[in-house]
């Protein structure tokens, strides 16, 4: 009570010297009963402290005993609930596992297509989209004339046929190449979406896959929504009548983009299910979290070398230098920096991005041979051993390819393989690192 009342007498007397005008001169003689109350304050409190010294150690520890037994039936009720949800069977995880392996298999054959459809200039033949009326295509010859009339007023066949005449025949083969593609595209949201309501209406679903397949849903609509916006950038009249109508670089980098992301998404979660995480040694924690970083590393390497193919695909940029290693005798082309402003050439000059793609893909190759060495001097489970190896042989086949592809003038079917190792490459870095992801104790 006494330590209220010093409080209590110390705020009062600084109030009303603060509300005084003149309160300078009466502040010199109140400050030194400030300090005095103050003092006694502490000191009172001090002593309090002193004699309470045995009942206050005794409140803590009782306090401290219930926070310990509250703490623990806490734990205790956690344990019970967890114990007591029902886990779920094991075929249902390997068919929700095998099925994802058939949605990531589905998104491949998509990309593979889609990669055919665009070295065969055919993804600029079908020049509207509708969801339902699209999967109908033209059969009597009459729907045909009137389709081909459609494909008429835009800037590709009038393009087309100023190099040569294009028949009807040669319109349907176009016509089909792309046809065939958004087939496959809703190919993949059926594969996806039926069986998902089935397994969730089953109750096979964990909670922490829910989430995920609402991701993958809405990617898979974002993924058909790129492509006729992709599409819709090459129906434009171009600036010159000599101009090659072409999609968007930057809008066939994103469709391509995404369509990877989905892929590797599918393949991880499928992993999650069918292949059980091996424990890894323990003895060298460092070194382990050390190649899972390198091993995230890499695959961000593979996913944006794979990614600035888009772009030389957008450009016809695998056109410009047909020599390897150097590029027309030099190593570095003096027309590498033509365009203004100077970072437009890293996206827009076909002989930038074809030197970005090379040096990129040169760089991959070296980081996965480092890389393979630091695995291969790590006590590795077997599993992760043999995806680090797989890993390491398809970066050569890939480069390979990526040479060939070049120095014959990129042929359809050669760059076609190019493009769907690039997808093989991204899932062996995948499998490796699934094979090198912490597991809980």
């Amino acid at each position: 009570m006494s330590t209220i009342c010093a409080f209590h007498r110390a705020l009062l007397t600084s109030r009303n010297v603060l509300q005084t005008k003149s309160g300078g001169p009466k502040m010199n003689k109140i400050l030194p009963q400030l300090f005095s109350c103050f003092n006694t304050v502490n000191r009172r409190n001090f002593h309090s402290m002193i004699r309470m010294k045995t009942p206050l150690r005794s409140t803590v520890k009782s306090m401290t005993g219930r926070s310990c037994q509250l703490l623990q039936g806490i734990r205790k009720s956690a344990t019970d609930a967890a114990a007591a949800q029902p886990a779920l069977p094991a075929y249902t995880q390997k068919a929700i596992g095998w099925w994802l392996v058939g949605c990531s298999g589905m998104v491949f054959g998509t990309v593979i297509l889609g990669g055919v459809t665009r070295l065969t200039e055919s993804g600029l033949s079908m020049v509207d989209w509708k969801l339902f009326k699209d999967m109908k295509p033209p059969r009597s010859k009459e729907e045909w004339l009137a389709e081909f009339e459609r494909y008429k007023q835009f800037p590709e066949y009038k393009y087309v046929n100023q190099q040569r005449e294009m028949t009807l025949s040669d319109f349907k083969f176009i016509f089909y190449m792309e046809y065939a593609h958004r087939m496959m595209g809703r190919m993949v949201g059926l594969t996806f979406l039926l069986p998902a309501a089935f397994f969730l209406s089953k109750g096979w679903v964990s909670k922490a896959l829910k989430p995920r397949l609402a991701i993958y849903t809405a990617l898979i609509g974002f993924q058909g929504f790129l492509g006729w916006y992709m599409v819709k950038s090459g129906l434009q009249e171009q600036p010159k009548p000599t101009d090659v109508p072409r999609v968007s670089q930057y809008r066939l980098a994103s469709h391509l983009g995404s369509a990877f992301l989905l892929y590797s998404l599918f393949l991880y979660q499928a992993f999650n299910h069918l292949l059980p995480s091996a424990k890894l040694p323990d003895a060298n924690l460092k070194q382990m979290a050390k190649l899972r970083g390198m091993c995230h590393g890499v695959l961000t390497a593979v996913f944006l070398t794979a990614l600035s193919g888009a772009f030389v695909a957008g450009l016809d940029a695998g056109l410009v230098y047909n020599s390897w290693p150097k590029m027309a005798d030099r190593w570095i082309p003096s027309d590498l920096f033509s365009h203004s402003p100077t970072w437009k050439n890293f996206f827009e000059n076909p002989t930038t991005v074809q030197f970005d793609h090379r040096n990129l893909a040169q760089s991959t190759v070296l980081v996965i041979c480092g890389f393979w060495w630091m695995c291969r001097k790590a006590p590795l489970p077997p599993r992760a051993r043999m995806a680090s190896n797989c890993l390491l042989g398809m970066a050569f086949v890939q480069a390979s390819l990526g040479i060939s592809t070049l120095l014959l003038y990129v042929p359809t079917h050669l760059a076609a393989t190019h493009q769907s190792g690039s997808l093989v490459l991204l899932s062996f870095a995948i499998w490796l690192a699934h094979e090198l992801k912490r597991v809980p104790k």
